[in-house]
């Protein structure tokens, strides 16, 4: 458990002092003092602390904050603290068939702004149509997007992309296409060169020159897919 390392650390990152923390959390500075030196806290102090820290109790005390990267201590300060050993990042909900395989969920352009809202509640994943490629491994979750467009040709505007879901964002490789799930843009399909140590951003490029490349900061996506196929296929929405 790191809870005693962990509340020191942050308290430094936030450039605090013990007694500068105590008055904010309403305790004595030789309370704090004792917790930093691995007294247990009492349940609601716990709380507290990972409130005011903005990262959850389970991330406080199983994690040692101080051995993340800058890009997942972002993570989750930002609430995607799930798994931050780096073997999965964030949650994904999907929908199972009968027999207990995942669906390939489809996200047509109509139900996009929905998505970028919705895409962690179970109801709204469930009612997305949905299909089956067996041709691709089944060691991967798969989802597929209806694309807007022509900044990515020959991929067609109306083509539905499917790619996988990437759980470590650090270990996009440049020049891969990905869609992104952005948190106030929408979803685009780009090819990402990889500057999340760099700087902390993604350059999007597209394959069409009259469309400029740009940079999207990590702190402002969902979701991130690599793409492994496109359908020209109309379906009714």
């Amino acid at each position: 458990m790191y809870f005693a390392e962990n509340i020191k650390f942050l308290r430094k990152r936030k450039g605090l002092s013990q007694n500068d923390l105590a008055v904010v959390l309403e305790l004595t500075r030789t309370t704090l003092a004792g917790y930093e030196k691995s007294v247990q806290p009492p349940f609601k102090t716990l709380i507290r602390f990972a409130e005011y820290f903005n990262v959850s109790i389970d991330a406080l005390v199983r994690y040692k904050l101080d051995a993340l990267s800058e890009f997942q201590l972002s993570q989750i300060e930002g609430g995607f603290d799930i798994d931050v050993t780096g073997q999965k990042l964030r949650l994904l909900t999907v929908s199972v068939d009968k027999e207990g395989k995942e669906n390939i969920e489809m996200v047509p352009v109509k139900a996009q702004a929905g998505y970028t809202t919705d895409y962690g509640d179970t109801g709204f994943i469930a009612s997305l149509p949905k299909f089956s490629l067996p041709f691709l491994p089944q060691d991967k979750t798969y989802r597929t997007f209806q694309i807007q467009g022509d900044s990515m040709l020959p991929v067609p505007e109306g083509a539905w992309v499917t790619g996988s879901y990437i759980q470590n964002w650090e270990n996009i490789k440049d020049g891969s296409p990905c869609v992104i799930v952005t948190r106030d843009e929408g979803i685009v399909f780009k090819v990402v060169y990889n500057q999340i140590v760099k700087n902390e951003t993604l350059l999007l490029v597209s394959t069409n020159r009259i469309y400029k490349p740009y940079e999207l900061a990590v702190k402002n996506i969902a979701e991130i897919w690599k793409f492994e196929t496109f359908n020209g296929f109309e379906i009714s929405t």
